[in-house]
């Protein structure tokens, strides 16, 4: 089973030796990369391919939501230079979802209400707060076919739909990674 290690928050050197060395891949959350440039890491132009990349968690608030309530002047002065103008509140979805699905992150994940171009009403969880968590749902009627095209024609774009390109010549008919290594040695056939 696959683990993604929640390396937010201050992380020293011997945790990320930790990750690496098990191979686990860490966690950028776009809504934190525009502070100040210690956030960086958390842009797109920083990431390794082992990463899980998000446009935001269920600790935050959704990316319409961030960007209408939470962000700073010099946020949204920063999302504008990085991303590009934002003329119309709606605009920051699918600018956060397309710069985390044209990432070099191997696993990118978009929360339902990001999809959905939902508001602070749908926030799933706020740390800290007693009450008002986890009640958020989805109504069935809500995911409509335009969301479907529209993500389709991203993860296409982006090569994040499984699509591997033929293999021609002399090389047609061999394994495609190096999966295939570690059975061969393992004896297995």
């Amino acid at each position: 089973m696959p683990f993604i290690a929640e390396d937010l928050g201050l992380i020293t050197p011997e945790v990320d030796e930790l990750r690496e060395y098990f191979g686990m891949p860490g966690m950028r959350i776009l809504q934190f990369g525009f502070a100040d440039r210690g956030g960086h890491t958390y842009l797109p132009h920083r990431f390794v391919p082992n990463t899980v990349v998000y446009t935001g968690t269920h600790d935050n608030n959704t990316t319409l939501g961030w960007w209408q309530e939470d962000v700073t002047t010099v946020e949204r002065e920063n999302v504008q230079t990085y991303l590009h103008p934002i003329d119309h509140d709606g605009d920051i979805v699918w600018a956060m979802i397309k710069a985390a699905a044209g990432s070099v992150a191997n696993i990118c994940i978009f929360p339902l209400q990001d999809v959905l171009h939902l508001g602070a009403e749908a926030r799933m969880n706020t740390p800290g707060a007693g009450t008002g968590n986890w009640g958020w749902r989805y109504a069935p009627d809500a995911l409509h076919p335009d969301f479907a095209a529209k993500l389709a024609a991203l993860m296409e774009m982006t090569d994040r739909d499984g699509y591997l390109k033929e293999i021609e010549g002399i090389h047609a008919g061999q394994p495609i990674n190096q999966q295939h290594i570690g059975v061969e040695e393992a004896g297995i056939q």
